[in-house]
């Protein structure tokens, strides 16, 4: 951890050489969602309800999702950009260094600016916990801390795949967006808006239900089985299988020979 946070250090030091640069490069982070959240509210200005769901209750589906995977852009953006470590050749130079090679990708780029994304998801979700209904006790604080956590283990998941696909085609492939930055867009509303096919892809494929459509009904009330809490933390299983997945790309990877 201690070398994890000097590279942490090192990346703010960077940051702060432009802090003009950098500070309008987190307001622009910050705008992005606010403009998909204008759409949310211009929606339910004409219908007051999506699929029985209220506007306070899609505003606290969207905040945990959004502040989720800003987290996850941020400090795993190293595996998100992972196609130019190989075209560049870098990646040749991390396997010849004396640490494992995921935990310096992971330090290798962290985008500091992109937590302008996640302001943003902390004050909506500050708006609507105080506007949202919600019967508050222990399982459902701790199911509150386990969506936001199991959403960045999700979404780091994810990147683990594209970088594992890079291995094989060398270049990131932009269908893996759908599962990143579709998730996000997707993860506006409850997953069940969208049909039986989407949530039972999300729940048996890519886990993503787990960690927002399942938990989220818990939450809200909509049933009081507590065992919904510990949904995201079985979604973090996701994360063997990727990680696996990224273990075969390296021992197939071949020197660029640069």
């Amino acid at each position: 951890m201690k070398l994890y946070f000097e590279f942490l250090s090192i990346h703010i030091k960077k940051a702060m050489q432009y802090k003009a640069s950098f500070l309008l490069s987190v307001l622009a982070q910050l705008f992005i969602p606010l403009t998909c959240f204008w759409g949310v509210q211009f929606m339910f200005m004409r219908f007051k309800q999506v699929d029985g769901f209220t506007y306070t209750e899609v505003s606290l589906c969207y905040a945990i999702v959004l502040l989720s995977f800003s987290l996850a852009e941020l400090f795993f953006r190293g595996f998100d950009t992972f196609d130019r470590m190989i075209g560049d050749g870098e990646f040749d130079r991390v396997l010849v260094r004396p640490r494992n090679e995921v935990f310096l990708v992971l330090c290798s780029r962290m985008d500091l600016e992109r937590f302008g994304k996640g302001i943003m998801a902390i004050f909506l979700l500050i708006w609507a916990l105080q506007n949202c209904p919600i019967d508050w006790c222990a399982a459902r604080v701790m199911t509150l801390i386990f969506m936001i956590l199991g959403g960045i283990v999700l979404f780091a998941g994810v990147y683990l795949i594209f970088a594992g696909l890079c291995f094989f085609t060398l270049e990131g492939l932009e269908f893996i967006n759908i599962l990143t930055d579709g998730m996000r867009e997707h993860g506006r509303y409850p997953l069940s808006i969208y049909g039986k096919g989407v949530l039972t892809f999300c729940t048996y494929i890519v886990p993503y239900a787990l960690v927002q459509y399942y938990p989220l009904m818990y939450l809200i009330g909509r049933h009081n089985d507590a065992r919904a809490m510990l949904l995201p933390v079985i979604a973090c299983v996701f994360i063997i299988p990727c990680y696996l997945f990224w273990k075969f790309g390296v021992r197939h990877y071949r020197s660029t020979g640069s």
